[in-house]
């Protein structure tokens, strides 16, 4: 480490704010530069990335065609209060839009703001708006929504409202099913019938708490789903699992909300990860990927009748920087980009190919109790020797060692960044570059193979 980096960190511990930061190891790891699918640290160390930036950087560090995006806008029209209009908003916003009625046959809107957080935040004064002040919501055991007050209400972890409390919203969490960690003697789909069963038993009287059959009304506003759960561990439902649970909610009034700020943008080979199930969403929230992490831009798109402008009135909710030039244009290039090549091709093969290795590793490696993936949405539960039992120390010392940079690749020294998740932190999940060249997976897989070799020896 140079002096210069000492410095940066004594100052970092003194001053800056460690709320907004995630310390996964004991020395935080500075980077200069990045790349493709690789960070930089100041020695030029390469780190291959297998998380993006949570899936934010779907498109790659440094892309040139959406950089150069970003920089001609800025010798346009890099600034502008957001009561007036440019181009690109409306474009943008057409673009989703027209998209979302092809998809699912229902005219709609789009609304913007500058993160994830906040666009569940103005997702939930919509449902509110329009089921005329419900403040209660189902979501997912494991679901991961966001951590501003009103996210963190329907995000499944007590510990980020311990300190906080509730704002207005409070959620029931119903379990999510989690085909590795099923009950034992059932098959995937069986045990997704099971949940469904147990959750339209919520309905099937009015003391269960949340029905009244007289009235024929839900206490619940919306059911707030991400279809394959980020944060929760890259967990893939099965295929008959949604369909379902969309049949209970209609069934009931209940709206279903789709949360794709991880998953859109074709990290599991479709626009929108919902695509894979066959259900049509009220109203879907997106972001990350949509400016490739260059700018924060998220936003949301609802229905024709729950957003039109006499039901959700000017002025509903506001955001300065909401709906920026920077982030609408970068956005649209994004759609642009999209619709030009096969990224569902690309994405699937590659995601096979991702998918084989960690399959392979897995015979190699008792240790890594669980694979799975959808497009380039992947995972590796990592257990003890018997292959169930959560091991969270073995991935902790994984990542420790991974951002080291001092695994060794073909002679040279190398980094490997991966990502933490899971109910118990014991999951690996992998969002790389959906840009990842085949030499770059075979990288990946040889590196998480020695990973585990040295993780195993130092622990």
């Amino acid at each position: 480490m140079t002096p210069y980096e000492e410095q940066l960190l004594a100052d970092e511990a003194k001053y800056c704010s460690h709320g907004d930061t995630v310390h996964y190891v004991s020395t935080p790891k500075i980077f200069d530069s990045c790349r493709g699918s690789y960070l930089f640290d100041a020695e030029g160390t390469p780190y291959l990335d297998l998380q993006m930036w949570y899936s934010a950087v779907n498109f790659g560090y440094a892309n040139p065609r959406l950089d150069n995006v970003l920089k001609r806008q800025i010798d346009v029209l890099p600034q502008i209060a957001s009561q007036y209009l440019h181009p690109t908003k409306i474009e943008l916003s057409k673009a989703i839009a027209q998209d979302m009625e092809r998809k699912f046959g229902l005219p709609g809107r789009v609304h913007y703001n500058v993160g994830g957080s906040q666009s569940i935040d103005d997702s939930l004064k919509l449902v509110r708006n329009y089921c005329n002040g419900k403040s209660l919501m189902f979501a997912f055991e494991g679901g991961y929504h966001g951590r501003s007050l009103g996210a963190s209400s329907i995000t499944s972890s007590y510990r980020y409202r311990r300190r906080f409390g509730h704002f207005g919203e409070r959620a029931q969490f119903i379990p999510f099913p989690y085909p590795f960690r099923r009950q034992k003697g059932m098959t995937a789909e069986e045990y997704a019938e099971k949940l469904i069963a147990d959750f339209a038993r919520l309905f099937a009287n009015e003391y269960h708490g949340v029905w009244d059959p007289k009235a024929g009304q839900s206490e619940y506003a919306a059911f707030y789903i991400e279809p394959v759960q980020g944060t929760g561990g890259y967990v893939i439902p099965p295929r008959n699992y949604y369909k379902g649970l969309k049949k209970v909610l209609d069934e009931h009034g209940i709206l279903l909300v789709v949360d794709e700020i991880q998953m859109g943008f074709y990290r599991t080979g479709k626009l929108w990860s919902v695509e894979h199930f066959g259900i049509t969403p009220d109203v879907l929230v997106f972001g990350k990927a949509l400016t490739n992490g260059l700018n924060p831009l998220a936003g949301i798109w609802a229905r024709e009748e729950m957003i039109n402008p006499v039901t959700f009135p000017v002025g509903s909710t506001h955001s300065t920087f909401a709906s920026n030039p920077l982030g609408t244009s970068v956005g649209l290039e994004v759609m642009h980009m999209l619709a030009e090549k096969d990224y569902e091709k690309q994405v699937m093969e590659s995601g096979a190919c991702f998918l084989e290795g960690l399959k392979s590793l897995q015979l190699r490696h008792p240790e890594i109790g669980d694979v799975d993936g959808l497009g380039l949405a992947l995972r590796a539960e990592l257990c003890t020797a018997d292959g169930f039992t959560p091991n969270k120390p073995l991935l902790d010392k994984m990542v420790d060692i991974g951002l080291s940079g001092t695994l060794d690749y073909h002679g040279q020294k190398t980094g490997l960044v991966l990502d933490v998740g899971g109910y118990y932190k014991n999951v690996i999940t992998f969002a790389p570059s959906l840009e990842i060249s085949r030499a770059e997976i075979h990288q990946a897989i040889e590196l998480l193979d020695q990973l585990i070799v040295r993780a195993k020896k130092e622990m």
